[in-house]
């Protein structure tokens, strides 16, 4: 015991001589523990870059990829749905509400037709698998791969408080774009129209999971043996 306070003020200053005290200026670069991303291999806008061949910083997109938000030919529709910003705008189809109320139905923006509301239904479930599935689960029961972690609160989303009835369209835009509870908001991640899209999808599954089973089997079969019909053909 009687070593232990030297060992440890040989210690702390051995620390302090090679770390220095914090606001320490150093004529070469310190040894950081923890970056946390202070330092990043970026350049800002226009800058040079001795790294390429041409010596400039700014590149081409990657081939065969496009900037977020874009389409190479310029189109302002995907699937025939009108292709929206991310945030921005007024009225229903930016927030979910009308007046102080939450509202309920797909906007007017989207212009749906029947063509057009299938390709909604289908990037609806793309995009619920991709941001959604993980945690509310494949079929929206609330058994994703985070339950199996412990992660409390996860929503049942085909159980009865969720229907369209007692939850409406609006309020579940509001979760998406700003989060509750447990859940962070997607609001920068997911553009305005492939939220209502990922509603949509809900909504299908709700009526799915409520229907008759025999009701459910023939769509089945009969959207199986049509896919199969399409696949087959010359």
């Amino acid at each position: 015991m009687k070593y232990f306070f030297l060992i440890y003020a040989i210690v702390a200053i051995s620390v302090v001589g090679i770390f220095k005290y914090r606001g320490h200026s150093f004529s070469e670069p310190p040894i950081v523990l923890l970056p946390d991303m202070d330092n990043q291999d970026v350049l800002k806008a226009q800058k040079q870059d001795a790294f390429f061949a041409d010596g400039q910083g700014a590149r081409k997109p990657v081939a065969e990829t496009a900037p977020r938000g874009f389409q190479a030919d310029g189109a302002t529709q995907l699937g025939g749905i009108p292709e929206y910003e991310f945030s921005g705008g007024t009225g229903y189809y930016f927030t979910g509400h009308i007046g102080d109320y939450f509202g309920t139905g797909m906007p007017e923006e989207l212009a749906l037709s029947v063509e057009s509301s299938q390709e909604l239904l289908k990037r609806g479930e793309e995009r619920y698998q991709v941001y959604c599935s993980v945690c509310h689960g494949k079929s929206g029961d609330g058994a994703g791969v985070t339950s199996l972690y412990g992660v409390p609160g996860i929503a049942n989303l085909v159980s009865s408080p969720y229907s369209s009835a007692t939850y409406p369209d609006g309020r579940l835009y509001e979760v998406i774009t700003k989060g509750k509870g447990n859940m962070s908001g997607y609001g920068y991640n997911i553009p305005v129209r492939d939220r209502w899209a990922i509603i949509a999808y809900i909504r299908a599954m709700q009526v799915a999971r409520s229907a008759p089973y025999d009701v459910v089997k023939d769509a089945y079969e009969a959207g199986k043996k049509q896919q199969d019909e399409a696949t087959s053909a010359p």
